[in-house]
């Protein structure tokens, strides 16, 4: 039976994964990094959503989680790529937006595809060469249908530009968009004082 939605009480977030409990089920979802964006917003107790996809493998069964569906269809296309198995493709999800993703395939830019860290050259060219030419303008502009919701994304350029700064020093996006979250919610207004707020609070 595949788990492909999730609503339910936010019982733990961490960096790595939410723990959601439906029908006095807990569920331990590993989110991308615009799900995570968006889960961090409400507070524990209070109640969430997610997109899941359910991985079942020898190993285990792993869940993950995603912010909208097209950004799940991503993971999905991503995920049908040799080399490319379901935390990489996470990773990138996590790294950069779905849309710069999109936008990356369909340019063939492979170098920023390989800025993340677990993607190699030869793994960008391959997800370039089997993915290029499959990616929507839709996808593209992350208009109705696109991969994050408004609610996911950063307010305002000075945000998405410290969660950019933070992310070069080595940061995750989630890492990264928490610690923005926490700088503005102590009253920081530059981009200057976002990073600065951020760093400390990491």
């Amino acid at each position: 039976m595949m788990i492909g939605y999730l609503k339910g009480k936010i019982k733990y977030l961490s960096a790595e994964y939410v723990l959601l409990e439906t029908g006095g089920v807990g569920y331990e979802v590993m989110c991308s990094g615009a799900a995570f964006s968006r889960l961090s917003g409400v507070r524990e107790g209070a109640e969430g959503e997610i997109y899941t996809y359910l991985q079942v493998k020898e190993d285990g069964i792993s869940l993950f989680g995603f912010a909208a569906p097209a950004e799940k269809e991503l993971f999905l296309r991503l995920t049908s790529v040799q080399g490319v198995g379901a935390k990489l493709a996470l990773a990138m999800l996590s790294a950069m937006r779905p849309q710069d993703i999109s936008a990356s395939i369909a340019a063939a830019d492979s170098k920023r595809l390989s800025s993340v860290k677990g993607v190699g050259k030869k793994t960008a060219e391959r997800i370039i060469l089997e993915l290029h030419g499959k990616i929507s303008a839709d996808e593209l502009l992350g208009g109705e249908g696109g991969a994050i919701p408004r609610a996911a994304v950063p307010e305002n350029s000075e945000d998405e530009d410290a969660i950019s700064a933070l992310m070069g020093l080595g940061f995750t996006r989630q890492e990264s968009t928490r610690a923005v979250e926490r700088a503005r919610g102590s009253g920081a207004g530059s981009v200057e004082e976002i990073i600065s707020a951020a760093l400390r609070s990491m």
